[in-house]
């Protein structure tokens, strides 16, 4: 059956979303090696991550307001073209300033390739749908997440760096030729400023409330859970292999990519924001369990292939990284909807945008507090402070919400 155009442009920017995913994630999974081959401690690994934040902050307005004004595919396409060009310079990274030069491109380039083509994908859907349609998209980002970490692994181990983000520059070039060719060229002509009157709007400010604290709780335990995997013992760490590193990320991603469109499409039909409470508040109870893994270490050990020994403590950690990708799939395709009913029409790329700007403080500053907690008090103490803040931002959000809207909102939005 030949797909309609439709379709075809929706595989497109779901291509799109895979590639830049899965650079993310192939980068991530290999951070371990990276801190272990540069010899970085304490804040040198917080710089890590907030390199790649502080990048993806910088293009949020000026992407914003370009998107809304001008041609989101041309500008998809350029920020492909850019992230295409950092994974080459990963492949060659010898130095501490080499890798952070490295993820700040990959933050440039994340940053447009993940706003235009989010912004792209809630203006194609339909109103009553577009909870299930941005789950989909959201799926891809997911399939791509278990392809970067298991995948990663994989091929760093058998072939090296070189071999790997050559593969992955590759799909970037063609997802890049794919939105070029079949998506619609962007005739938004959304004059003016849109971010300032989107940013007084009060579902967002409502939605931003919860946000903000949630950006700390994600960015401290998504960041963490790999080193917290693969550093070793004396660290406070699992002190597995990369193989074992992918496969816990990668249970994650499974789980998330499963439950993304049907939790979706039950958001559009019982509450968008009642799926942002329960998704939120169950996140935050499953970061304060992880630091308890290593109580269960010597309950199993089994032989695995290329991963060698798996402990008791590595399954548990397998399987919260699991239920977390459960509850972030109730959370995500939700607020991602939210944003996108109150944008459409008005600069729906400016919307995603506050999405992604109130995002930033917690996602560029709590790595630095999460290097510098992790070297004063223990790993442990990263992720009770990652759900804290995750409860913390849930308590906020029901409060303002009742408050603001009455008690029977949670089932309205």
């Amino acid at each position: 059956m030949v797909p309609t155009h439709d379709e075809l442009q929706f595989s497109s920017l779901y291509l799109t979303r895979f590639a830049a995913s899965f650079g993310f994630m192939t980068v991530l999974t290999l951070l371990p090696d990276y801190i272990d081959a540069l010899g970085a401690t304490g804040v040198t690994i917080g710089l890590f991550i907030t390199a790649l934040e502080l990048a993806r902050t910088v293009g949020i307005v000026p992407l914003g307001w370009a998107g809304d004004r001008y041609s989101k595919r041309l500008l998809l396409v350029g920020s492909l073209l850019v992230s295409a060009l950092a994974y080459l310079a990963f492949a060659r990274v010898t130095t501490i300033p080499g890798f952070l030069a490295a993820r700040f491109l990959q933050g440039l380039g994340l940053t447009g390739t993940g706003l235009l083509s989010l912004a792209l994908v809630g203006e194609l859907a339909p109103n009553d749908g577009r909870g299930n349609l941005i789950g989909k998209y959201n799926a891809f980002r997911m399939a791509a997440g278990i392809a970067g970490t298991i995948g990663a692994g994989i091929l760093f181990a058998l072939t090296g760096f070189d071999i790997l983000f050559g593969l992955l520059t590759v799909l970037l070039i063609v997802a890049a030729a794919s939105v070029w060719l079949f998506v619609d060229g962007d005739e938004t002509t959304v004059t003016g400023f849109a971010f300032t009157d989107l940013a007084v709007n009060r579902r967002i400010v409502t939605l931003t409330s919860f946000r903000a604290q949630y950006a700390v709780a994600v960015s401290l335990v998504r960041n963490w859970v790999p080193i917290f995997v693969g550093v070793s013992a004396a660290q406070g760490g699992l002190a597995s292999g990369t193989v074992v590193v992918g496969a816990v990320l990668a249970a994650e991603k499974v789980t998330n990519m499963l439950c993304q469109p049907l939790a979706g499409r039950f958001s559009d039909r019982q509450g968008r924001a009642l799926f942002v409470f329960l998704g939120g508040g169950a996140y935050g109870v499953l970061a304060l369990a992880f630091p308890f893994a290593p109580s269960f270490d010597g309950l199993v050990t089994l032989p695995v292939p290329m991963a060698g020994e798996i402990t008791g403590a590595v399954i548990v950690a397998l399987l919260l990284n699991g239920l977390l990708g459960v509850a972030d799939a109730f959370r995500e395709p939700a607020s991602m909807a939210l944003f996108a009913d109150e944008g459409k029409g008005e600069g729906i790329t400016s919307s995603f945008g506050i999405r992604s700007l109130v995002w930033k403080p917690g996602s560029v500053l709590a790595p630095l507090a999460g290097g510098w907690v992790m070297g004063q008090f223990g790993i442990e103490w990263v992720f009770f402070a990652g759900g804290l803040a995750a409860l913390s931002g849930v308590a906020t959000f029901l409060g303002i919400l009742s408050w603001t809207h009455g008690s029977r909102a949670l089932h309205q939005w």
